[in-house]
């Protein structure tokens, strides 16, 4: 059960990860006008252009990374308290973004039709379903 868990988490941060890579190489994908990725993925007000390129390396490495982690939370017997550890704080992460998406004052700093619409039907429920998978991961950890 938490290696199915783990793997559908490690899919969906891949994923992320290598969207993020593209970015930070320059790459507009799945849309071809750097505003409308802007406004579509960041959704912050009158939104021009994509961040700097530095900050989607490093979204890209630290949802890879997660999903490593949890990989690694599916061993019953691997990193002991420090592997839990890290778990909660990736669950906190994610919890805390999944659940601000859902604001009144998140809807005001990020207004982009394009962003609200993905972030309530995608990037909100991706996070929260994360950081639930994480809590998950540690509690079979102790079954």
């Amino acid at each position: 059960m938490n290696m199915l868990l783990s793997s559908f988490m490690f899919i969906g941060l891949f994923a992320v990860s290598i969207a993020h890579l593209m970015w930070a190489f320059g790459r507009t994908w799945p849309i071809r006008s750097e505003k409308l990725l802007a406004q579509t993925v960041v959704g912050f007000k009158d939104i021009e252009r994509m961040p700097p390129r530095l900050a989607s390396l490093a979204v890209a490495v630290a949802t890879f990374t997660a999903g490593c982690f949890a990989l690694a939370l599916a061993d019953h017997d691997s990193g002991g308290w420090m592997l839990n550890l890290v778990g909660l704080v990736f669950a906190a992460v994610f919890l805390a973004r999944g659940i601000v998406g859902y604001t009144p004052w998140w809807a005001s700093v990020t207004p982009e039709p394009n962003f609200r619409i993905n972030d309530l039907r995608v990037y909100s429920p991706l996070c929260l379903f994360l950081g639930i998978g994480f809590l998950a991961l540690i509690a079979l950890r102790f079954l």
